[in-house]
């Protein structure tokens, strides 16, 4: 149950952050479908952050001191870089969408199909490969919480939590967590939000009240462009051991689907990233999945093919989406323009 428990964290938590930056987005008025695209280039910014901060003497000293605090320090500088170039890439399909008016699907399509192309450009011309990654050992041994980080004896005593929630888990997925729930407030119960909310509902009623609908689509994207771009490098330090390629495994896709089977509300695309992080991590770990507990019985001996559960988060992706995006209500004003002059 602790395995599984925390390897859909692992699998949830950026689908949930992902998700929340296409809801940013859209509550603007601008469909983001450049997530997926966001996220490979957050990815590689990130992984490139930590391999060549690495090589300098005061992280190298600060692993050899044990000193965990300060390489959380390096993660966490990591995950900043990340975002801030989200938010930089993202700027491309806000200046398509909001100053050319141009179709948003389009424009999100072409920087899916723009960001492996430059991000494996970019691999090769600096790193002179196909792929980057930490410059030596592994993330869970440099990023990772674990007892000796809080002294012999603290987590034994939490009993099933310690050994749940804090023992081998990566500080990421908690700051990710507390980021969600900050967004959410400020979405939902603060005048910033209500004025980006309206923006994508009614933007020529905002505009007579004053606010700067054009601004506020920057802004909603942005925020989700940066939100994105985190949710790359977490994926691609807690899923894909701290590697980029350009490919972040359709995560980006995931999570609109998270985003429209959530219907746009925060705690309903919190549990829905958790239904889908279950079942990822079933297609990932049915091999090692004890369902008796006693290391005899495993998902792998059901007889099930191998293929079947690699599609199974895909399918309930489909499944899911069929069922439940005839109920979803989308921001009236997402996808379309704004022209100051139509009333």
């Amino acid at each position: 149950m602790t395995f599984l428990i925390q390897q859909t964290l692992i699998y949830a938590i950026p689908l949930m952050i992902v998700a929340l930056a296409g809801v940013f987005a859209e509550r603007s008025g601008i469909i983001n479908l450049a997530l997926e695209g966001i996220m490979i280039f957050g990815a590689f910014v990130g992984v490139f952050f930590v391999h060549h901060v690495q090589e300098i003497g005061t992280f190298a000293a600060a692993k050899d001191a044990g000193n965990w605090i300060a390489l959380q320090g390096f993660a966490i500088l990591a995950m900043l870089a990340a975002a801030l170039f989200g938010a930089i890439f993202s700027l491309l399909l806000s200046f398509a969408s909001v100053n050319l008016k141009a179709d948003q699907t389009i424009g999100g399509t072409a920087l899916n199909l723009m960001a492996p192309a430059l991000v494996l450009f970019l691999i090769r011309i600096l790193e002179n490969q196909n792929t980057i990654q930490m410059a030596e050992g592994d993330a869970a041994t440099w990023f990772m919480i674990k007892k000796a980080n809080f002294g012999y004896g603290r987590t034994e005593s939490m009993g099933f939590l310690g050994e749940t929630f804090v023992n081998r888990v990566y500080l990421a997925t908690y700051i990710c967590i507390i980021l969600f729930i900050v967004l959410s407030v400020i979405l939902y119960k603060t005048r910033f939000g209500l004025r980006l909310r309206s923006c994508g509902e009614n933007p020529q009623a905002a505009d007579s009240l004053g606010i700067n609908v054009y601004r506020m689509r920057y802004t909603g994207t942005t925020i989700s462009g940066a939100l994105a771009g985190l949710g790359g490098f977490v994926y691609a330090l807690t899923t894909a051991n701290c590697t980029a390629n350009g490919d972040v495994a359709g995560f980006g896709f995931l999570a609109l689907a998270v985003m429209i089977f959530g219907n746009w509300k925060p705690l309903n695309i919190a549990g829905a990233a958790l239904l889908f992080g279950l079942f990822k991590c079933v297609a990932a770990s049915y091999s090692s999945i004890d369902i008796n507990g006693d290391g005899v019985f495993l998902l792998a001996q059901i007889g099930i093919s191998a293929h079947l559960y690699r599609m199974l988060p895909y399918l309930i992706t489909l499944v899911v989406l069929a069922f439940t995006s005839k109920k979803s209500r989308a921001p009236k004003a997402e996808g379309i323009p704004y022209d100051k002059g139509l009333r």
